[in-house]
């Protein structure tokens, strides 16, 4: 091998060598980098969460309602949490939700860009008499949201439907078909009350077994009735029965 290959081979080899090395390097910042800000996007969801919790019980001992399906509201008006119910026996009001944040991953190459993480929280208000409301969040599996998601995604599908749908149409029959036309059962209408220019619609909306234990929750449409043919835009929020 001639003087001039030899070095040539050794400049090939050393720039070679350079490469490997930022590319190793890169990724290893890139990592130690996308980390943090993971575990910094986390951490405020936590915070979120429990200011979430604060903020609802500080919202209960404010009102002053001892009415379940009122404290339902009020619990929903902060976590909107698609699923939420009561054990009576323990005075205790359980909300579940999914929550996201994001965070801009670092990337060496052209793709990188918003990255969401998700948690499943579940929120916890218990209420004794002549005390404050107490709160708490834990954070669970994210089967434990599973059902609570798949309502959540249902009730804007409900939402939607109702927004659209004619004053005529607004029926119990006609409101089952345009919800749940392919007889699947996820939604069940079980009354609808007019007064005056709002309409009232009780639906059970059920997440299916395949995203886990099947659960039911009851919502409460309400929807503005303008004329006789009028649309409007609908409202809902989880109520404890139907």
């Amino acid at each position: 091998m001639t003087t001039g290959c030899l070095t040539i081979l050794i400049a090939l080899t050393v720039v070679l060598g350079i490469v490997v090395s930022w590319l190793w390097y890169r990724h290893w910042h890139d990592g130690n980098v996308n980390s943090e800000r993971q575990e910094k996007a986390l951490a405020l969801l936590l915070k979120q969460a429990q200011a979430t919790a604060d903020d609802a019980a500080r919202a209960l001992d404010t009102s002053g309602t001892t009415d379940a399906d009122a404290v339902t509201s009020v619990i929903w008006q902060h976590s909107e949490a698609p699923v939420i119910t009561y054990d009576a026996s323990r005075r205790e009001f359980t909300a579940t939700a999914a929550k996201s944040a994001e965070y801009d991953e670092q990337v060496m190459l052209p793709g990188g860009g918003p990255v969401k993480v998700t948690r499943c929280f579940v929120f916890t208000y218990t209420h004794r008499p002549g005390q404050a409301w107490t709160s708490r969040v834990s954070e669970r599996d994210e089967e434990v949201c599973r059902p609570s998601t798949q309502i959540g995604s249902r009730v804007r599908l409900a939402l939607a439907r109702i927004s659209s749908m004619y004053v005529n149409d607004l029926t119990r029959a006609g409101l089952q078909n345009a919800l749940d036309s392919t007889g699947r059962r996820s939604f069940d209408v079980k009354k609808v009350v007019r007064e005056g220019d709002t309409m009232t619609v009780s639906v059970f909306v059920s997440s299916s077994e395949a995203s886990g234990a099947a659960v039911d929750q009851c919502y409460r449409f309400t929807r503005p009735v303008p004329g006789d043919d009028g649309q409007g835009s609908a409202t809902g929020v989880p109520a404890l029965s139907c």
